[in-house]
């Protein structure tokens, strides 16, 4: 049995690079996926997202525009405590993991592990495209998240493996 993986694209398309996460999304989305794997733009729909993660997936991936202090285009990779700072009223109207994490908690379900591929962004602002540093940052988020995904798949595979074995 494979882990089922969430690749959740964030952000506002409207907000110049805050549209990092979707756009990364909305490419990954027209590659094949491997069993178990599924990506989708949430946008800046946090409870849609709080929604998708009642199925329980394995992981859940976010992508997004984080500063960070980094150069614009730098890619991190963070792993977010979902004990901390989670607010106990969800805010429909915020996309931040505080309110996904509250929703999902607020809905009698726990968070699955979280990793976060976020990108430093150069501009914020009213701007319907991303900078040149942040597209050019685009195939190396793309990268990432297949390697992360195919550990993730690799140590379901080892672990199913194990349990058959037993």
């Amino acid at each position: 049995m494979s882990r089922r993986i969430l690749v959740a694209g964030i952000g506002n398309i409207f907000f110049g690079d805050d549209g990092f996460g979707v756009e990364v999304a909305r490419r990954m989305a027209c590659e094949p996926l491997p069993e178990g794997v599924k990506v989708a733009d949430f946008g800046i729909r946090a409870l849609h997202l709080a929604f998708a993660l009642l199925d329980q997936p394995g992981l859940l991936l976010v992508v997004d525009a984080v500063q960070r202090g980094g150069p614009p285009g730098t890619i991190y990779v963070v792993r977010p405590d979902p004990a901390a700072g989670a607010s106990p009223i969800p805010d429909a109207h915020a996309m931040n993991l505080e309110t996904v994490i509250a929703a999902v908690r607020s809905l009698g379900e726990e968070p699955p592990p979280i990793l976060l591929v976020g990108c430093e962004p150069a501009f914020v602002g009213e701007q319907m495209r991303l900078t040149a540093a942040v597209e050019r940052a685009i195939p190396h988020a793309t990268a990432l998240i297949w390697r992360i995904i195919a550990e993730e798949l690799g140590k379901a595979a080892v672990g199913a493996a194990k349990e058959s074995t037993s």
